[in-house]
């Protein structure tokens, strides 16, 4: 299969051949891995019980799902990635804010599968091999999973569809075996070893786990979800079935392993790491099907975070190519690999990385699915692609590239979100006024949609030109 070509430019109706089944495929199948999994852990190692664990995951993750699906309507109508079609709030050179969360967001999940998936292999080749659990060892498996990684992403969405469908029906297969296999050691009691809960008390920790475990699931595909729906054709597929698509993809593709790690962070008693007693408590019937969950997962999930990670640098730097900017962002995700399993500890890093990025790219979504409502959900396509073309002029041209009115929502959004935050090493200063509680989700967004309905308050929305070539995608507004 040649290497897909496409950058971030508009997608042709003819070559938009996928469908909300595919859309499924891919949010399914690329979840099924450990580093999805892990986050199922991560309410345990807070301290919480089963049954709180299990609530604040589903809770999260339903609440995020809500907000981020409706992004997916967003590229079904450009026919482009989702920072450049924020363009149409943000400026065309605005939407780089857009690039930069979503190259982040990325990158950060890259890492964090290849960090785990390498340290679950490492593990169950040193009790089939004797495999010693060097720092020679875990440098060799992160550089192979990286290097499958990079292979997956520069050949593009169709091979990434493909693995996608596959892992689907065989991660499933393999978390169905993982349940029996880690059933017999399952406990609903909270870990001792955790010390208790992590913020003194039942519900600050509960609200924790909600943002860092359950929603931050859905705010990683806020730029992602536009990569997959691009390639869906709205003459084909009305936006109803796509929308749907959108919250079963999410909802079965995040609560589904998510669910699985919980489960098995309480059988394995995982209280303050994830991967070593998820290892050492497998049967060893059971070492086989871990390390193929381990490498396959990882790689199906890595290879589409950094094929977003290349389209979100290629936004950027618009001279680069996609395959080169995959190649470069693949580079800097190894470096942070290798940084997370000589410097960071687990917890602390997940929990920090979640809750500043959702800090700061929730009124990012918030203020582009309030742009789509106002425009009625039409865009002018060739206007969007002024920016890659290293020209000037067209509606979303605002002040030299950037509306003013958008940019400065989205900073307010996200400076009082990370004044609201609580991690393990900042707490900013906007908590003394919740009582301790981490509100920088609900914050950040409310102050960046508010922000920008009222600064953005008597314009009209922006139209969708007419074209007679196509160039215009979507319903225009009236």
């Amino acid at each position: 299969m040649p290497i897909e070509q496409r950058g971030v430019d508009t997608i042709p109706d003819g070559e938009r051949t996928s469908g909300p089944r595919d859309l499924i495929s891919i949010l399914l199948g690329s979840n099924l891995c450990l580093g999805v999994i892990v986050f199922g852990w991560l309410p345990v190692s807070f301290g919480l019980g089963w049954w709180a664990s299990v609530t604040s995951v589903v809770a999260g993750t339903v609440i995020g799902t809500a907000l981020t699906a409706p992004l997916a309507l967003v590229s079904l109508r450009t026919g482009t990635n989702l920072s450049t079609s924020s363009g149409a709030q943000f400026g065309v050179r605005g939407r780089l804010v857009g690039s930069v969360v979503g190259l982040l967001l990325s990158l950060g999940y890259t890492a964090l599968t290849i960090w785990i998936g390498g340290d679950v292999m490492v593990g169950v080749l040193h009790r089939l091999t004797g495999l010693p659990s060097s720092g020679l060892s875990y440098g060799i498996v992160y550089a192979l999973l990286a290097a499958a990684t990079v292979t997956g992403a520069v050949y593009g969405y169709r091979v990434l569809l493909r693995l996608s469908r596959v892992l689907a029906v065989a991660m499933t297969a393999l978390l169905v075996l993982g349940v029996v296999a880690y059933a017999p050691d399952f406990t609903t009691s909270a870990l001792p070893a955790t010390g208790g809960y992590l913020l003194g008390s039942f519900w600050p920790t509960w609200l924790l786990a909600l943002v860092a475990a359950g929603l931050s699931g859905p705010i990683a595909f806020i730029t992602l979800l536009g990569d997959y729906t691009r390639y869906i054709s709205p003459a084909r597929h009305s936006s109803r079935t796509v929308l749907r698509a959108s919250w079963a993809g999410l909802l079965a593709g995040l609560l589904v392993p998510q669910l699985f790690g919980t489960f098995t962070a309480y059988a394995a008693g995982a209280a303050l790491d994830f991967a070593g007693p998820l290892v050492s408590a497998s049967p060893a019937w059971y070492l086989i099907p871990l390390l193929l969950a381990a490498s396959a997962g990882s790689v199906g999930n890595a290879g589409l975070m950094l094929y977003s990670m290349g389209l979100d640098l290629d936004a950027i730097l618009p001279r680069a190519s996609r395959a080169r900017a995959t190649y470069t962002v693949a580079v800097v995700a190894t470096g942070c690999v290798f940084a997370g399993h000589y410097a960071w500890e687990a917890q602390d890093a997940m929990t920090s990385f979640v809750l500043l990025l959702t800090a700061i790219g929730t009124p990012w979504a918030v203020i582009t699915l309030v742009g789509f409502a106002r425009c009625g959900g039409g865009y002018d396509a060739e206007a969007l692609q002024v920016f890659n073309r290293r020209s000037k002029g067209g509606i979303y041209w605002y002040r030299a590239g950037w509306n003013i009115p958008a940019t400065v929502s989205w900073a307010l959004g996200a400076a009082v979100g990370l004044a609201a935050v609580s991690l393990p090493s900042y707490e900013g200063p906007l908590l003394s006024l919740t009582g301790g509680v981490d509100c920088s989700f609900l914050l950040s967004g409310v102050v960046g949609g508010l922000a920008y309905a009222v600064l953005e308050r008597g314009q009209a929305p922006e139209p969708a030109a007419d074209s007679s070539d196509g160039a215009a995608v979507g319903v225009p507004s009236p």
